[in-house]
């Protein structure tokens, strides 16, 4: 959870199936990875009851259980990937970005509106050729807002992806990443518009 939260990822832990289910209950998330051998609800379990209730988020595996019919069941359940313990980081942080750009509609690692380029994996930002300096906070809106560029993303919904449940990220935090970013962002061909009631718009200058 720690290697997930130093690479830019807003993480929350559950320790059995059924707190894991009751947080997806009450939570919007990008993604799941789900250990197959939870206690008290098993991980397959509760995929299945999360395709049955209809829920998209998706889901990559984690488990030991390395035969073709055990991926088979997992992939069947509703699993969007599947990987095999022990894994290497690097490996589980790709396939992470790959899943989220995926459920976004994104098919290439890099994202370009207006002058403005961001690399995914990277986690960098340029206008033109020229990076962008900033924070990692920062980046994490950034991305969040290109993601859904050219459609409205509630400051709510910042605040939700940018905390886990032992943090917690105000309105006016959300409020001041925008006004850093805008400023950051001059020259770049794209603009950060506010909706009232609504949230934030990223989309190319006109």
């Amino acid at each position: 959870m720690l290697a997930t939260r130093q690479a830019g990822f807003a993480v929350d832990w559950t320790r059995d199936g059924v707190l894991a289910e009751s947080a997806l209950a009450d939570f919007a998330y990008d993604a799941v990875l789900l250990d197959l051998g939870l206690p008290r609800r098993a991980g397959l379990d509760l995929l299945r009851t999360l395709r049955k209730r209809g829920a998209t988020v998706p889901v990559m595996i984690l488990t030991a259980r390395d035969t073709v019919e055990d991926r088979v069941r997992g992939l069947d359940a509703g699993a969007d990937d599947y990987l095999l313990k022990p894994f290497a980081l690097d490996e589980l942080l790709a396939r992470l970005r790959a899943l989220l750009r995926r459920a976004h509609g994104v098919a290439d690692i890099q994202i370009r509106v207006g002058h403005l380029g961001f690399d995914s994996v990277k986690r960098q930002a340029c206008i033109g050729e020229t990076p962008l300096a900033l924070s990692a906070r920062e980046v994490e809106v950034l991305e969040i807002l290109l993601n859904h560029a050219g459609r409205v993303t509630a400051k709510e919904a910042i605040a939700d992806r940018l905390a886990g449940w032992d943090e917690g990220i105000g309105d006016n935090a959300v409020e001041v990443y925008i006004h850093r970013l805008r400023r950051k962002l001059e020259g770049s061909g794209v603009v950060i518009r506010t909706l009232r009631g609504l949230g934030y718009l990223l989309e190319a200058e006109r």
